[in-house]
């Protein structure tokens, strides 16, 4: 009975001990950065042009995305449809802030095997993003950006380049707000 009387009681301290402590720590709150993408929350129509070059021979492409803040609000979700030269795509992408470096993430997956990850930064109504990816067995750089029209629309463009010195033109368009 004395074992039983002491195990209880060391049980009742140890669930005290582990509740108290779980008071003291309080959920993370999304950082001020994370405000800032509140603009591209909802749902965007895009149209575009995509030049001719060596993702083929370009012409018009549309597209739908739906982004939303998932739970706990780090990441805008973003789940879109795209018809381009290059066909029908589907794809999802997350955009957050990384506090460690003090940079925006922009994370892609979509229905062409694609994954993009690219590193963003804002200065006053003009996001850039930048990532390096693989085409055709070289390194290639990326500059996708986007400047802020009014309160429902922005311009975009996407840039490629070998020596991130020269770049050239991919893709232009421009994104409005659906209500």
């Amino acid at each position: 009975m004395r074992r039983l009387l002491t195990s209880g009681l060391f049980l009742a301290w140890v669930l005290s001990a582990v509740l108290a402590a779980q008071a003291q720590m309080q959920m993370p709150k999304p950082g001020p950065e994370l405000k800032k993408l509140d603009y591209f929350a909802g749902t965007w129509k895009l149209d575009g042009d995509v030049k001719p070059g060596p993702m083929g021979p370009g012409g018009k492409t549309t597209g739908t995305e739906h982004n939303k803040w998932m739970d706990g609000g780090f990441f805008l979700e973003s789940h879109n449809e795209y018809t381009s030269p290059m066909g029908n795509s589907t794809g999802v992408y997350f955009l957050g802030f990384d506090v460690n470096d003090k940079v925006y993430t922009y994370d892609e997956f979509d229905s062409m095997g694609e994954a993009v990850h690219a590193k963003g930064t804002v200065d006053g109504n003009t996001w850039t993003w930048t990532s390096e990816e693989k085409m055709n067995g070289q390194l290639m750089k990326g500059r996708f950006t986007v400047k802020i029209v009014s309160p429902t629309s922005y311009t975009f463009k996407f840039e490629m380049s070998q020596d991130g010195s020269n770049w050239m033109p991919v893709m232009d368009g421009t994104a409005t707000k659906q209500k």
